[in-house]
């Protein structure tokens, strides 16, 4: 974006750049004048004062890279910018240090273990203080778009611009982000090449701050998972892909199939901790990010292990180079993930729709329909996840018979069509044949 006259009394023009393209003319206010209010930017497009190519434009148009914009004077009482905090020479170094690989559009750092994503209750310490270290002279400040757990490292990605950052929000999203995290477990399961697929909630009484596998009413939850290579029976390395992205998903659920991620003490206990020399931090590392840049080609970032992490490679015998083979996404993950998000936006809509006729009382009849106070539909009818109240470790026994199927682990789907069930009898013509009675 470049910028007319600065004075806010005189009239000021603006390009609209290439990371505004398509965005709403109120929030191209918020994002390059946020000291012009809403009310005023809404009676300049009243009162036509807000130009685009000479043209009138209202609040919601939306603008087109390349175009000129038009901005009257004054507004600037409206709201002040907030002030930057100046950071220390340590912060300074500590965020330098972080750094993987930057543009124009993406700042990528390898975060270290310890050091939070954002600011909380009593802390000071956080990688979104840190990012005024790397905002360009009048430009605006850079912005998380994705988080990593404290005492989880690796690849973070931070956008430079407002529009990088709801390019960049919009692939992880829309899970077309590949992020593949490596992490040492305590024992091995017996599937080598598994998914877990376990609804996830906030366990009660833990404010928020501790999730918990929840078959009834938690949100559906999917991981990939691979052992890479093991030790013994003590423990493996593994390879997790995260399909969904709920918090604190993967701790959750290696956990919950019996195999805690080392150092975990939050959801694996005691059992959590290896005996010896191996440190007692959490051994889970967000190893590698791949995902589109606004520039067309693909963003594929990967970040060295942490010391901690990397010793305890070391003491376990693994080689780092047998974790170099990325294995492509299986086809039916890909299938089951555009459904799940087509379900998911059908739910949020009904749900939306529900809220309209609510608002309009008694002004509108309701539509016919099954009675909201009643049993919903299936209700009672378990899924395969909510067969057991106890989650299976996911198993396959030596050989080459297959193991039976649990609800937290399964071998991913062959892609075969499942056998059609309720299906109507027929008669010897081929048309299905009414129950006796009713002909």
């Amino acid at each position: 974006m470049s910028k007319g006259p600065a004075q806010s009394d005189n009239v000021r023009q603006f390009k609209v750049g290439a990371d505004d393209d398509g965005v709403r003319l109120d929030r191209w206010f918020k994002r390059h004048l946020p000291q012009v209010g809403f009310a005023t930017v809404s009676r300049w497009a009243r009162t036509g004062q807000i130009r685009v190519d000479g043209g009138r434009a209202k609040v919601d148009t939306h603008l087109v890279a390349g175009q000129t914009l038009r901005v009257p004077p004054g507004g600037d009482k409206d709201a002040g910018r907030p002030a930057r905090r100046e950071l220390t020479e340590a912060e300074l170094e500590l965020a330098d240090s972080m750094v993987l690989t930057q543009d124009r559009a993406a700042i990528v750092l390898n975060k270290p273990p310890g050091l939070a994503t954002q600011g909380g209750k009593g802390m000071t310490e956080h990688v979104d203080g840190l990012l005024d270290a790397f905002a360009q002279d009048g430009g605006p400040r850079p912005r998380l778009v994705h988080r990593l757990d404290k005492d989880t490292s690796g690849v973070l990605l931070i956008a430079r611009t407002p529009g990088s950052a709801a390019y960049f929000s919009k692939r992880f999203s829309g899970r077309s982000a590949r992020k593949i995290y490596w992490a040492l477990v305590v024992g091995v399961p017996s599937i080598e090449d598994g998914m877990i697929e376990l609804p996830l909630s906030k366990q009660p009484g833990t404010g928020g701050e501790k999730m918990h596998v929840d078959v009834e009413g938690g949100q559906s939850a999917r991981t990939r998972y691979r052992v890479l290579d093991r030790a013994g029976n003590a423990a493996c390395w593994v390879e997790l892909h995260p399909l969904t992205g709920r918090t604190h998903q993967l701790r959750v659920h290696m956990a919950a199939i019996g195999h805690p991620i080392v150092g975990d003490g939050k959801y694996g206990g005691q059992d959590a901790f290896l005996t010896g020399s191996i440190s007692r931090k959490m051994h889970l590392h967000a190893r590698r990010l791949i995902i589109d840049h606004p520039d067309g080609t693909p963003l594929d970032v990967t970040a060295p292990l942490p010391e901690h992490f990397a010793m305890g490679m070391e003491q376990l015998g693994f080689d780092e180079a047998d974790g170099a083979d990325i294995p492509e996404p299986r086809a039916e993950d890909t299938r089951e993930d555009k459904k799940r998000l087509a379900k998911a936006h059908a739910k949020q809509f009904r749900k939306e729709r529900r809220g309209e006729r609510r608002s309009r009382g008694g002004d509108a009849p309701e539509r016919p329909g099954p009675s909201r106070s009643g049993p919903k539909a299936g209700a009672g009818k378990p899924s395969a996840a909510k067969s057991s109240a106890k989650p299976p470790k996911a198993g396959r026994p030596s050989g080459d018979k297959p193991a039976p199927r649990g609800p937290g682990a399964s071998r991913p789907a062959s892609g075969k069509p499942a056998a059609r069930t309720g299906a109507p009898p027929r008669g010897p013509s081929g048309r299905p044949s009414a129950p006796r009675g009713k002909r």
